[in-house]
């Protein structure tokens, strides 16, 4: 697959200069090396927050809109397709953060999208339909993730997405169009997206425009129902995608790369449906940043094999004043869904930085795939998806 190029902020012409050819960051989970020398500006960090303007809201359906961004100075920002931001803002004085995939392709330098879902009741979503403004502007950082087709190269592949999942397809298809990776000796991709209803389907117009424009890209629709008023509209696949759907629209499913990404009861379908179909799970990726703030406790990667002997730890959440035993290996999130204390979180996976937390005293034994910065963890911040108390503990919750 082609490498691609980094995502450059426009610069006022008045601003052009020539500058060095830019440093390679040699983490290949976040960078694509620079193609030419002479870019402006210079590379963002990991580490630090960056600044981003609103510069444009287009509505996808009546509940997805996407946010158009751009770099408060030249910047070169390097992402692969399918790769995730932390966007934070201030919400009625208080910080949120949420993450969200990428939706627009590297190969676009001008500017960066992010297609939200509205969540009634959500912590941030309801804010950035209804009332973050052009003009405005957030906190970034990132990109992170390894979903993303440069991290799979195969000749052939299945997305599968369902409702907001649609997000990291619409990089990697315009990443690939950009590329002219679809057609004849190149990529073959068959795109299946499931939604709600044919309202649902974000951006359906340009999906099919690109399927029609190269021949190495097929799209199937599938939708549970008719749109609100025109029943019997809907003609395409209907229901929920199982392995005889699958089969039925991809005959060659089990021999592609496959990635997935939607809620999690599309996930634990099509799981079944590609082990049904004979697909290599070696060859199945899944991405699934869906928002939770309850439910029941779950063993996050910081949980490991505990010695025995090793005693309860008591967690205690400050603001809330509850306090729950925590047993050896469960992690501090599972504690807190235990003790009934709402702590959003996403990736349960040490990734995305969601569930970020105060530690008010004590200590805990984090595994962290990049989701919090050094100078956050210095300032008693950590992540209780993947940490584990390391005797008692007291947590701003």
């Amino acid at each position: 697959m082609s490498e691609l190029q980094p995502f450059l902020c426009p610069a006022d012409e008045a601003t052009l200069a020539p500058v060095p050819a830019l440093r390679v960051v040699p983490d290949p989970a976040r960078a694509v090396r620079p193609l030419g020398d002479g870019l402006l500006g210079e590379e963002l960090d990991l580490d630090l927050d960056t600044e981003l303007v609103l510069r444009a809201r287009v509505r996808e359906t009546h509940d997805v809109v996407s946010l158009v961004l751009e770099p408060t100075r030249p910047s070169t920002f390097a992402f692969r397709p399918g790769q995730f931001l932390t966007l934070g803002v201030d919400v009625d004085g208080h910080r949120v953060e949420r993450c969200y995939t990428i939706s627009s392709p590297p190969t676009r330098p001008h500017l960066l999208s992010i297609t939200v879902k509205r969540v009634e009741g959500g912590g941030l979503s309801p804010y950035l339909h209804d009332r973050l403004a052009l003009g405005d502007r957030v906190r970034v950082s990132g990109p992170r993730g390894a979903f993303t087709v440069a991290a799979h190269p195969a000749a052939r592949y299945l997305l599968l997405s369902a409702g907001s999942g649609i997000t990291p397809t619409l990089a990697t298809l315009g990443t690939m169009a950009d590329l002219a990776e679809l057609g004849p000796g190149a990529l073959d991709v068959v795109v299946v997206h499931s939604a709600r209803t044919p309202d649902d389907l974000v951006r359906r117009d340009e999906i099919e425009h690109l399927a029609a424009v190269h021949e190495g890209l097929r799209v199937v629709w599938v939708c549970e129902d008719d749109a609100p008023g025109r029943p019997g509209a809907w003609v395409g696949p209907r229901g929920r995608l199982d392995a005889a759907m699958l089969l039925g629209a991809v005959p060659d499913a089990a021999d592609r790369e496959v990635l997935t990404c939607g809620p999690p009861g599309y996930m634990a379908g099509v799981r079944s449906a590609l082990a049904e179909v004979g697909a290599d799970p070696a060859r199945c990726h899944e991405e699934s940043f869906v928002l939770g703030e309850s439910g029941a406790p779950v063993a996050g990667p910081g949980a490991g094999p505990v010695a025995d002997g090793v005693p309860e730890a008591r967690v205690r959440f400050g603001r809330s004043g509850r306090e729950v035993r925590c047993p050896p290996g469960m992690t501090v999130l599972a504690a807190a869904q235990e003790a009934g204390v709402r702590l959003p979180s996403s990736c349960a996976e040490g990734l995305c930085g969601t569930c970020k937390s105060t530690l008010l005293s004590g200590r805990v034994d984090m595994v962290h795939q990049g989701g919090i910065r050094p100078r956050e963890i210095a300032q008693d911040k950590f992540l209780p998806c993947c940490s584990t108390p390391d005797g008692d503990i007291v947590v701003d919750a």
